[in-house]
């Protein structure tokens, strides 16, 4: 190991000249070979507490892994840091496609910054390498008979290792090619003006939602979904996708804020951006709390075993308290927080709103991953954290290296002026008598 890494250091010129897609694959590389080592290490470790099912979920039994090991700890919480911070992405990427939708002004000046976070899905492609290598360990599906299942077998068309390793390949691929087609006429249009960009990033968005539907449901089918999958729900893509945007309109705020304090948005991002985002923020957080709330309740009224078990094993141990939180954190307190018209331009409400609604998205994304390993309970790990930081790490780079590059908002979009003209909403005139 220690001859590999020195051997990729001199590859790249020696540490200080590393570049940074260098060291990023190097992280790839280490934390796979890590994984690898842990997996192989403990794979005849005692069950820890992780791995102890509840006496309430011994019909569940199959869904849980029982065999708890540092290695599977590992990839949980990797694919947990990787969901949320793909949700970014293709959060961006929804507002980039909608913004071409409706052919909208206001949002004119902060489409750059999120082209780039969009553009910048293809470290995620990367970065998914090594839960496509350990799979198995992740997906217990992978390791059953499909003809000892029903379950399964039903659903064997799409969970089999080659569909599902294929399919995930050319859901990077898609999200890769959308985000950096718009983004390219969008920088092309601002060297030439010319209105034909405009009309292809159109075309590109009426095509790209529908493929972003279907390509996101199925990102969140196979990658969260799948941990459990005797599961049915109908509902499961829209949730991802409502969680997704939320969180992507919280870190989209302060981004906007950020840049217009720091200078290369300030004559372009005004009070009537601002607070757009935080309606839309606003708009959201109720939808999301509809479409959880519609599934739960759906599920609960039907109550069909091979539904109802998925949130049995969100009501046991702590993953109830856990489930109190997302109620009352994720919806109430920001649906009361933002309720006021003026709350939405206060960076003192919105600021801690932002870092709140990252903490919620995350614990979501606990809530949908972890009770396969640790079913009574949750049970924060070491790893959440390093993997988290890295993941966003690697993010953070790529998209700051892209929004650098380029000019901070498009210089000759045909609504641009528009938007920095008519920044602020006038009263309406009284009625003549």
């Amino acid at each position: 190991m220690k001859k590999l890494v020195s051997r990729l250091f001199q590859a790249c010129g020696g540490p200080s000249r590393l570049h940074a897609s260098a060291r990023l694959w190097l992280v790839v590389l280490t934390l796979v070979l890590f994984g690898g080592a842990m997996i192989d290490a403990d794979a005849a470790a005692a069950t820890g507490a992780g791995g102890q099912v509840p006496e309430q979920l011994k019909g569940a039994a199959s869904m849980i892994q029982v065999d708890y090991t540092i290695g599977k700890q590992l990839w949980y919480s990797y694919l947990t840091a990787f969901m949320f911070f793909l949700s970014i992405c293709l959060g961006s990427l929804f507002l980039v496609i909608v913004h071409h939708l409706f052919d909208a002004a206001w949002s004119v000046p902060v489409r750059r910054f999120l082209e780039q976070i969009a553009a910048s899905i293809w470290i995620l492609g990367v970065l998914f390498i090594p839960i496509l290598v350990f799979a198995p360990q992740i997906y217990f599906w992978m390791n059953v008979d499909p003809g000892a299942d029903h379950a399964l077998q039903v659903k064997q068309v799409l969970f089999n290792r080659p569909a599902f390793t294929v399919i995930s390949i050319l859901l990077f691929v898609i999200w890769t090619v959308l985000a950096n087609r718009l983004r390219h006429h969008s920088l092309e249009q601002d060297k030439t003006g010319a209105a034909e960009h405009t009309r292809a990033m159109r075309r590109y968005a009426a095509a790209g939602i529908f493929i972003f539907a279907l390509s996101l449901t199925l990102g969140a089918i196979y990658w969260m979904k799948s941990i459990q999958y005797a599961w049915f729900s109908t509902m499961y893509g829209v949730y991802y996708f409502a969680g997704s945007v939320w969180v992507t309109l919280a870190t989209a705020y302060v981004i906007a804020l950020k840049l217009k304090k720091d200078g290369p948005l300030r004559d372009v991002v005004h009070k009537r951006q601002i607070h757009d985002i935080g309606v839309l923020f606003f708009a959201f957080t109720v939808f999301y709390a509809y479409i959880h709330f519609s599934q739960y309740f759906l599920i609960w009224n039907a109550a069909i075993p091979e539904e109802t078990f998925w949130y049995v094993i969100r009501e046991q141990g702590s993953w109830w308290q856990v489930s109190l939180l997302i109620v009352f954190g994720h919806f109430f307190l920001p649906f009361l927080t933002m309720l006021r018209i003026d709350a939405k331009l206060s960076l003192t409400v919105m600021g801690p709103m932002a870092i709140w609604a990252w903490l919620m998205h995350y614990i979501d994304m606990q809530f949908n991953v972890m009770p396969a390993l640790h079913p009574s309970g949750f049970s924060p790990h070491l790893f959440d954290v390093l993997c988290f930081i890295g993941i966003g790490f690697a993010l953070f780079t790529i998209a700051k290296k892209n929004f650098l590059a380029h000019p901070p908002y498009p210089q000759k979009d045909p609504r641009l002026l528009e938007a920095i003209t008519h920044h602020e909403v006038k009263p309406m005139a009284a009625p003549a008598h």
